[in-house]
């Protein structure tokens, strides 16, 4: 097996892992990130029916217009916040954090922190 295969196949095992325990629900959505190398996008997803409650990433018009760049920490911040204003907005004010296979530290950290700055709890 070759370097790629084997570090892909680890990647997906540590998102298993995390992923095992969660489960969204329409009282307590998922909340799930995905960071890239120039932008990060979250949304809060109910498992049970399938459905994406919410979603804010560093290209969103409204989070983009006060960037100067989508991939560091204050843009994650940024998008927290304004997942926070989002799922306020719809009711919700619970989740459950899904971090996938990212640690928690740098960007996600400083999403996870500005969505509970924003009033959302985990």
């Amino acid at each position: 097996m070759n370097h790629q295969k084997a570090k892909n196949r680890q990647r997906q095992r540590r998102r298993w892992h995390v992923r095992s325990r969660i489960v969204g629900t329409p009282e307590r959505p998922r909340l799930s990130i995905f960071r890239s190398s120039k932008n990060i996008y979250a949304q809060l997803i109910d498992d049970l029916s399938g459905q994406t409650l919410a979603s804010v990433c560093s290209l969103s018009p409204d989070v983009k217009s006060g960037l100067a760049y989508g991939g560091n920490v204050k843009a994650a911040e940024v998008v927290g916040q304004k997942l926070a204003e989002v799922a306020k907005a719809k009711g919700i004010e619970k989740a459950a954090f899904d971090r996938g296979h990212y640690r928690y530290h740098g960007r996600v950290k400083a999403l996870a922190e500005g969505a509970r700055k924003g009033g959302l709890q985990f």
